[in-house]
């Protein structure tokens, strides 16, 4: 797996990013503050890497929890913070029950799903979220797809990007049964432009 080669080199890199990122820090702030304000309750990481975003969100007073595809993503998580909880999973299949999670967050994994998979992985995050549940998504802009051969640190990696328009997930969103509520736009360099919608799980 693509992401076991680069587990070290991307945790390495990534550990301090949130520091000089103001714009993510306030959507995450967000994301915790919806969440507190439905009741609290566990929050689904899905696609947690080495862990940082799942600490972040744990840091902002949320019962975060990570799951991740690569063994050796989750291992790093563990090690770097081993106060939280982190399991191997799919999002194609959580192992979550249903209606159990307060929040869900996609944090620019849902990037590496074919196009005919996402309305699957969103009705798994339906599923797992309780009604009023909040979901949120990153992702990065555009149109299309490319491979990616060359990862964190120079290691060779053979991965799927997918760049969409926020009108199409939108629009996947209400298919799946959520309501979508903002909508946040960011320039992230001069090249790549992110952006992180808010939904809910509809009763």
């Amino acid at each position: 797996m693509s992401y076991d080669t680069v587990a070290e080199s991307y945790a390495d890199l990534l550990q301090d990013a949130l520091a000089t990122a103001p714009y993510e820090r306030g959507v995450l702030a967000l994301f915790a503050d919806l969440v507190r304000a439905g009741g609290a309750g566990p929050v689904a990481d899905i696609g947690c890497g080495p862990g940082r975003i799942t600490a972040h969100l744990h840091s902002l007073g949320v019962d975060a929890f990570g799951i991740d595809l690569s063994p050796a993503m989750i291992d790093r998580a563990r090690r770097d913070h081993p106060g939280l909880r982190f399991a191997m999973g799919s999002m194609t299949d959580l192992s979550l029950a249903d209606s159990s999670a307060a929040g869900v967050l996609a944090w620019f994994s849902l990037i590496h799903v074919p196009d005919d998979e996402v309305p699957a992985v969103l009705g798994q995050f339906h599923r797992v979220l309780r009604p009023s549940g909040v979901l949120l998504l990153g992702f990065h802009v555009g149109n299309g797809r490319r491979l990616k051969t060359e990862g964190y640190g120079g290691h060779p990696m053979k991965v799927c990007v997918h760049r969409r328009p926020p009108e199409r997930v939108s629009a996947w969103l209400r298919d799946a049964g959520f309501a979508v509520e903002a909508q946040v736009l960011h320039q992230r360099d001069e090249s790549t432009q992110g952006a992180f919608l808010f939904a809910r799980r509809q009763p």
